[in-house]
């Protein structure tokens, strides 16, 4: 079982209610979606980059695709970690690559949550489930309607049980409506264990403070848990 991956690294978690703290993170190469603000590779690479000693901003590199038993090699060179971040691109693109994949640590999916039948083939895998809430004026979408059943479906598939944490990010921009977010809020809010604002750093369209608080203030007031974190890692100049 082989995956196209970008990097192996082991850092900290820049984004959400779990900023802070030590994971090893798997970057997969390829996504469903193509978001304006997206930071990460898109494109298929030759080689993997992995970083052996933290922060060295020294790597090996691995040809593509890697195999599942290498990858779980690499994962389990790290020690003292709280989980495995599967990021991307989408990571659901690799579902089963993910259900082989044989590690000790709890695994962190961080999803665009818009492929439910591949989150069916991980939802009895992962501990951890940072699902994106993508709005409509983020990325090109001929049928908004369905990208939205399909995020709801994803998200009550990964819902929040006694075994697994799924809360949602929603990067918001200056021009992220309200309406939009109370719209969906209102059709998840049951599946997940919270909501995080989060300001998109890459000079697209940022949002003033005022537009976070009124998004934050009308989540609340829904009974939704509600937290406004940028991203960390930006801050920190690491991976």
């Amino acid at each position: 079982m082989n995956a196209p991956i970008s990097e192996i690294f082991c850092s900290v978690q820049g984004e959400g209610p779990y900023v802070g703290v030590r994971q090893v993170f798997v970057r997969f190469i390829g996504c469903n979606l193509q978001c304006q603000y997206c930071d990460t590779q898109r494109e298929y690479v030759d080689f993997c980059r992995f970083e052996e000693n933290p922060g060295s901003d020294e790597f090996e590199l691995i040809p593509n695709p890697l195999d599942v038993n290498t990858v779980a090699e690499s994962i389990e060179s790290f020690s003292s970690v709280h989980s495995v971040s599967l990021t991307g691109g989408e990571p659901l693109i690799h579902a089963d690559f993910i259900k082989n994949l044989q590690i000790s640590a709890p695994l962190y999916l961080e999803s665009n949550m818009t492929l439910p039948e591949m989150a069916k083939k991980v939802k009895d895998k992962v501990s951890f489930v940072s699902g994106d809430v993508k709005i409509i004026n983020e990325f090109e979408c001929d049928d908004f309607e369905t990208h939205i059943e399909k995020t709801i479906d994803s998200f009550k598939i990964l819902k929040t049980t006694e075994s697994r944490d799924c809360f949602c990010k929603i990067v918001v921009l200056e021009n992220t409506k309200i309406e939009y977010v109370l719209d969906i809020m209102d059709k998840i809010s049951d599946y997940i264990s919270g909501a995080i604002l989060q300001p998109v750093t890459q000079g697209y369209n940022r949002p003033s403070v005022q537009h976070l608080l009124q998004i934050q203030k009308q989540l609340l007031d829904k009974g939704i848990n509600t937290k406004v974190i940028p991203q960390t890692h930006k801050m920190l100049g690491c991976l």
